[in-house]
């Protein structure tokens, strides 16, 4: 018995760091239930407005355009999508706003362009986008699967209820879903952009993934937000202490057969 106290508290406070974290990133970008914001207005800081959107789709743009007119030197369409990340991050830095976002591009992109210069390929390029649609598509559906669902982890503590969520069969079976659904929109990039990249297409690789980008991440933080906002009816997000939520939820734990 004494050695099982011990790993259940590890193991909440586990899910508890996580979800802080989730939810914390998820107020960062934007979703903040406490405001009262509109789908639209969601969704549109979720993607950072017209300053996120350049910031995602430009650096991308410029190669494929470069890249196409000028395969060669490699260099030259490598050097200016890392170059217009780099100018993003300053700018953001020099008004003092939040430049993870930014700083996040800039790495990624440094980190692609200095694969591609090693191999000398274009396609390559684009390696580090096929392993991240891998890993996330994969650890979503995963933790969906077994029941620990990602979106409902970052959902519970950003309503205010922590992992409460998993005794309500309803919350269950939406975040499943939801999980599963965003795992199947980075699978299907994956899907997409991988035979591509194999067959050495950087022009067609680079303009679907701007295609399978920001136009589907969108409607996907829609329909996330409009099913969060439907188990969480207005008067009832955040009503609750979150401490008292896992009062009730062991309670409710203990009170089972």
């Amino acid at each position: 018995m004494s050695g099982e106290t011990p790993q259940g508290d590890r193991e909440q406070s586990a899910s508890e760091i996580l979800g802080a974290a989730l939810s914390g990133a998820a107020r960062r970008a934007g979703v903040d239930p406490a405001e009262g914001a509109n789908t639209h207005t969601v969704v549109w800081s979720a993607i950072g407005g017209w300053r996120g959107i350049l910031e995602s789709v430009l650096p991308s743009l410029a190669f494929v355009v470069l890249f196409t007119i000028r395969p060669e030197p490699l260099i030259l369409a490598l050097g200016v999508s890392v170059g217009l990340a780099a100018v993003f991050t300053i700018v953001r830095l020099l008004q003092k706003s939040p430049p993870s976002a930014a700083i996040g591009g800039l790495v990624a992109a440094g980190a692609a362009a200095a694969l591609a210069l090693i191999t000398g390929r274009g396609q390559d390029n684009f390696v580090p986008g096929l392993i991240t649609n891998a890993a996330y598509g994969t650890v979503l559906l995963v933790t969906a699967l077994i029941g620990w669902s990602l979106i409902g982890i970052a959902a519970g503590f950003l309503m205010g209820e922590g992992m409460a969520w998993r005794q309500d069969r309803r919350k269950r079976r939406a975040f499943l879903w939801l999980g599963v659904a965003w795992s199947a929109l980075f699978f299907a990039r994956l899907a997409v952009q991988l035979p591509l990249y194999l067959a050495g297409e950087v022009t067609a690789l680079g303009t679907l993934k701007l295609i399978m980008g920001l136009p589907l991440f969108a409607p996907m933080v829609a329909v996330t937000w409009l099913v969060v906002r439907a188990l969480y009816p207005q008067d009832k997000r955040g009503a609750q202490d979150p401490q008292d939520k896992r009062g009730a939820q062991a309670a409710e734990t203990s009170s089972e057969p």
